[in-house]
């Protein structure tokens, strides 16, 4: 490599509120679970960090609140080495909160509360925009990431601003209206990245496992993004691109939390791609830094080194 990629995060700044449980209630259930855990979270920022600590230059753009959660925030992307001066600060509304639930198998149940989320808007639409026209160097980022833990109307304003780098759409969570923004925006999308539900939702039919998940990635594309990712948790994950439709196997780790796995996959697959990485080896990359998260417990927390993907899944980290 002969540049550090350099990465913009349009996205979601939480407080994560955590929760071990021997089980995931029911409805009308009480499951009694461990002591709570305030760590940050949401997935702008989750996705922020994870690039950040392979590598990547990471600039944040989105909203926290004026209290405790949203100071707290802030100084946690800043120990991360992530620019966080395109964080607006909201008066008067409260940051972001996740409440999550973590069985013992590391499977998840996650309510969002999106507080200052909600606001981003026009603000955070030309700060993403600038950072990826001009920076102090002159050159524009490599990547801008998206994620739709923030208002539909600001995503597509900002799919629709001209800019001079590639763009990965996160479609996470997949709003009632995804199917019509992929049509809308998909002919301009270089990157849509998403999981089987989320696809699901876009398409308009099932996906569950990793073929089916290739055949979707496929169909994606036709819809008209440049390139497809459709993400199968541990099964693997599927790519549609112009050199055609890749399968990347999962890697086989014992898994104490998934929360922020998805994440990690997107922040580490763009920072490959910003570094030049062949379309399928940065998912490969990717695959194994998602899988190499979910051996250790929170969202940030979690986010792996290159020595923790090595560590994990025996694939070595092609960026740096």
């Amino acid at each position: 490599m002969t540049k550090r990629p350099r990465v913009t995060v349009l996205g979601s700044l939480n407080m994560d509120i955590s929760v071990t449980v021997s089980r995931l209630p029911g409805p009308g259930a009480t499951v009694l679970g461990s002591a709570a855990r305030f760590t940050p979270g949401g997935k702008g920022a989750n996705q922020a960090v994870a690039a950040a600590r392979l590598g990547a230059e990471v600039r944040m753009v989105g909203c926290v609140g004026d209290d405790d959660f949203g100071r707290q925030l802030l100084a946690a992307l800043r120990d991360e080495t992530v620019d966080a001066s395109t964080v607006r600060v909201v008066t008067g509304v409260p940051t972001g909160l996740a409440m999550i639930a973590v069985d013992e198998a590391g499977e998840n149940l996650i309510i969002v509360a999106p507080g200052a989320n909600h606001e981003a808007g026009p603000p955070e639409v030309a700060a993403a925009r600038l950072a990826t026209q001009t920076k102090q160097s002159g050159q524009p980022d490599d990547i801008l990431v998206i994620s739709a833990e923030i208002p539909l109307p600001t995503i597509r304003a900002a799919l629709a601003q001209p800019g001079e780098c590639e763009c990965i759409l996160n479609l996470a969570p997949a709003p009632p209206e995804a199917r019509a923004l992929v049509a809308t925006i998909g002919k301009t999308l270089d990157w849509l990245v998403v999981n089987e539900s989320e696809a699901a939702a876009v398409l308009g039919h099932p996906v569950s496992g990793l073929q089916a998940a290739k055949k979707a990635a496929a169909e994606l594309v036709k819809s008209g993004p440049r390139n497809a990712v459709v993400t199968a948790g541990a099964h693997g994950v599927a790519l549609a691109g112009p050199d055609g439709t890749h399968l990347i196997e999962g890697f086989t780790v014992e898994a104490v939390d998934t929360v922020g796995a998805g994440d990690t996959f997107v922040g580490a697959l763009a920072t490959a791609i910003a570094a030049g990485v062949p379309a399928p080896a940065a998912a490969r990359a990717a695959a194994a830094a998602g899988a190499a998260a979910v051996t250790k417990a929170g969202a940030q927390t979690a986010m792996p080194r290159p020595a923790d993907i090595l560590a994990a899944t025996g694939q070595a980290w092609p960026v740096g």
